[in-house]
């Protein structure tokens, strides 16, 4: 769970990065001087018994390395929507039968550890319930994990994912997952492997349809959605009521237990099956 709006943690964490700069000065000199940026960055949250930690890593200065540079133009640059999305910028993104009664929202960070918990238990149950028409779902994509981390990963993932969207809903649908996955996501306290395009296009290949597809992985290197990222982004900011990631809600239901952060989304299928079957509208 990612509390987006928590002073008291940040002080803490940027102790602890004192600390840690002290005690690493002795004994990684090598190690410190291959991270570009130089900045590690610990937030700790205890949510339903999961450590959750958030840390980022300068990547390499590769070109395929998304740059701080390139989002600042990308403030300016076309604004491109991709197919499958709807609203004034295209942050709509909704899946599944037109005709179902009931929405899930879903509101999660790429980078976000619990999000990626969150998908690996509950992400194929979501995926079934939506083809089955027992509600359709929004998708509300952030990337303040970038803001308070100083990265870019979240961002360039969600450019990504808005050129999996420009594919087909079941592709944008299935990459994220792929994204989200304990094979993929990156470890808390690891690079940010999102920030490489490389890396997205990576995980993209174990997706039939984005595999060897030339026009999505042209606009993931051309960053072609990056400015959409950012609307999306800036959408996600503009719901005050969401104060942490993951949150999920069935029409205006949020689901999940009570925690001194809010409410900690469902782990297990069982226990969102539950919440979800109180909430429908039949």
């Amino acid at each position: 769970m990612s509390n987006r709006n928590n002073q008291a943690n940040k002080q803490a964490a940027r102790e602890r990065l004192r600390a840690e700069r002290a005690r690493q000065a002795k004994k990684e000199k090598i190690r410190r001087q291959l991270i570009v940026g130089g900045a590690i960055v610990g937030v700790l949250a205890i949510a339903g018994g999961i450590g959750v930690a958030f840390a980022t890593m300068g990547g390499d200065s590769g070109s395929s390395v998304a740059s701080g540079d390139e989002w600042g133009k990308a403030e300016k640059a076309k604004l491109v929507k991709p197919a499958n999305s709807s609203g004034a910028n295209g942050t709509t993104v909704v899946i599944g039968k037109p005709d179902a009664k009931n929405t899930l929202n879903l509101f999660e960070d790429p980078r976000c550890p619990g999000c990626a918990n969150f998908e690996q238990k509950v992400g194929e149950t979501v995926e079934k319930d939506i083809k089955d028409g027992k509600y359709k779902a929004s998708y509300h994509l952030g990337t303040f994990l970038d803001a308070n981390l100083r990265g870019t990963g979240s961002k360039n993932a969600l450019s990504a994912l808005g050129a999996a969207l420009n594919v087909s809903p079941d592709a944008f649908l299935k990459y994220k997952f792929a994204l989200y996955s304990k094979q993929y996501h990156p470890d808390e306290t690891g690079p940010d492997k999102f920030a490489d395009d490389n890396y997205l296009l990576k995980v993209a290949d174990t997706i039939p349809a984005l595999k060897g597809n030339a026009a999505f992985r042209k606009n993931v290197t051309s960053g072609t959605y990056n400015r959409w990222a950012m609307e999306m982004s800036k959408a996600f900011n503009s719901d005050k009521d969401v104060t942490s990631t993951p949150t999920i809600k069935l029409n205006d239901t949020v689901l999940g237990t009570d925690s001194p952060q809010g409410k900690v989304a469902p782990s297990s299928v069982p226990a969102f099956n539950s919440m979800v079957d109180k909430a429908l509208k039949h």
